[in-house]
């Protein structure tokens, strides 16, 4: 069985996550492999909250270049996680 912490790899702080907060929404940084099931149990059994909805999206790697090499970042899996009225997560 894959672990809550396998699923969930950071809380994503960005100025747009930011601006989501006063709706009672936050980003998740998750595992390319997950579906929102396991997004939704992971989130409920780390963090002692209830969720509403989970919307998940890729994120395309950026194409780097070093001097004459061209290479790109991986392709990374975020979640936009709508927890429920009343619910919150504590960032310390």
């Amino acid at each position: 069985m894959i672990s809550p912490y396998d699923v969930i790899k950071a809380l994503l702080r960005t100025e747009k996550a930011t601006l989501l907060l006063p709706q009672n929404k936050h980003l998740f940084w998750v595992d390319k492999r997950a579906n929102k099931v396991q997004i939704r149990k992971a989130v409920e059994e780390i963090y002692k909250v209830k969720v509403v909805g989970v919307n998940t999206f890729m994120q395309r790697g950026k194409l780097r270049r070093v001097r004459y090499v061209q290479g790109k970042s991986p392709d990374w899996k975020k979640a936009l996680v709508t927890l429920k009225e009343g619910s919150k997560i504590e960032v310390t």
